[in-house]
């Protein structure tokens, strides 16, 4: 079976639809499958192309198996709704024109969150008289409507309307909670046309260090230290000068420091924050390649997920929860209740916090420093969690799916 997979942030970008993508497909690879996958140059999420990359019109590489084609686009960094609509835009009418050349392709899979990824997917399937699969990463537009994005009415009922002209288009959804599901039930899409797979982690990349890497510990003062880890985007979405108003809290505590490590619209003005409110416990980290996210995490003592206290994220998995579990540390989850903190209560891994309570915040990271038997066990429930979650089960299960949806295809010919 040959794969066609639309997606528009693929490794060495390290956010989340590219490191899900590159894990499944490269699983579909060693089950004997053909997979291409048509993306962009490496940019997100500052908007400069990465190095040794170019923005060409063309560019085919084979990345363990994977035949990937990266084609040109306007490129602009993850913030200002215009320029990103244009960085849309662009990838969607280039990986439509390029992915006409493709051969052979059995199903073409298109992910969002943004939803013109999938317009082209979407477009490709019917010229190519083949299946088409929607992943359904993000509640989109919802997400953004949220975010107060976007204001304008028209704008938002075309959004809408083509949200749905998309469900109905597609042989399957793949939705990546269980709360997707039940919305998209809600909204009367049909229960047989949707399956889940959850996010997970590769359990060979990601498990317990020896010991924490020395390198950052001594670049970034942290010998000796108990080191509350927030790693990923820093967006709108996740709130994080609450994080700031907790380290505020805890600015006394000369033995506990928390790290802020990744990228994101947000970034330069927490920066500037942290500096005039002179914290010195907050330790601003660049972010880093993908390969170096398991030494990373290893100085860490403690894992937080924090986002913003809205409904919308209530049906939300943020993918670092599962990266956090496959190095075996304990959890602070600071967001909505629902999916992501029942599966911190159920597995017994984390301390569950309400949203953007900094005294809340600041209690939680406290019991855990001073508490080294909860910790450890937290840890442990962490390490047995993550089999659940295991990558290569996952990539697995969505393969069936496919294989099952193009049979039924086929078989109605």
């Amino acid at each position: 079976m040959h794969i066609l997979f639309i997606v528009d942030n693929f490794p060495p970008e390290g956010n989340a639809p590219a490191t899900r993508t590159f894990e499944h497909a490269r699983e579909w690879v060693v089950k004997g499958h053909k997979v291409t996958i048509i993306t962009s140059a490496p940019n997100f999420p500052k908007g400069k192309v990465f190095e040794g990359f170019k923005n060409k019109w063309l560019f085919k590489e084979i990345v363990e198996g994977i035949n990937v084609w990266r084609v040109k686009t306007y490129i602009a960094a993850n913030s200002g709704f215009f320029k990103r609509t244009v960085d849309f835009l662009s990838f969607m009418i280039s990986s439509y024109f390029f992915g006409l050349f493709t051969k052979k392709v059995d199903v073409v899979v298109g992910t969002s969150p943004q939803f013109f990824t999938v317009i082209s997917a979407c477009a490709l399937a019917k010229v190519k008289r083949v299946i088409f699969i929607f992943e359904l990463r993000d509640l989109w537009p919802a997400s953004i409507l949220e975010l107060g994005v976007i204001k304008n009415n028209l704008m938002i009922r075309f959004l809408e309307r083509l949200e749905f002209f998309l469900y109905r288009q597609s042989d399957l959804i793949i939705v990546v909670t269980h709360s997707f599901q039940s919305v998209l039930q809600d909204r009367g899409i049909p229960e047989e046309k949707i399956r889940i797979v959850l996010n997970g982690v590769d359990l060979i990349k990601y498990s317990p260090l020896e010991k924490k890497d020395s390198a950052f510990l001594e670049k970034y003062l942290l010998k000796e230290k108990f080191v509350v880890g927030y790693v990923g985007t820093h967006g709108l979405a996740h709130a994080l000068d609450n994080i700031i108003d907790t380290a505020e809290l805890l600015r006394n505590k000369d033995n506990i420091r928390i790290i802020f490590a990744g990228g994101g619209a947000d970034r330069s003005r927490l920066e500037k924050s942290v500096v005039e409110r002179g914290l010195l416990n907050i330790v601003m980290i660049p972010q880093q390649s993908k390969d170096q996210m398991p030494q990373l995490l290893s100085i860490c003592d403690v894992s937080l997920v924090h986002l913003k206290n809205s409904p919308l994220f209530k049906t939300v998995i943020p993918s670092k929860i599962f990266e956090s579990m496959g190095m075996g540390l304990p959890i602070i989850i600071s967001m909505p209740e629902g999916e992501a903190t029942e599966i911190i209560r159920s597995k017994n891994c984390g301390l569950v916090v309400l949203p953007e309570r900094s005294h809340k915040l600041s209690e939680a990271i406290l019991k855990l420093e001073k508490e080294i038997g909860l910790r450890e066990d937290m840890a442990a429930a962490s390490l047995i969690a993550a089999q659940t979650f295991d990558r290569k089960k996952l990539a697995f299960e969505m393969l069936c799916y496919i294989e099952e949806t193009v049979k039924r295809n086929q078989s109605s010919r």
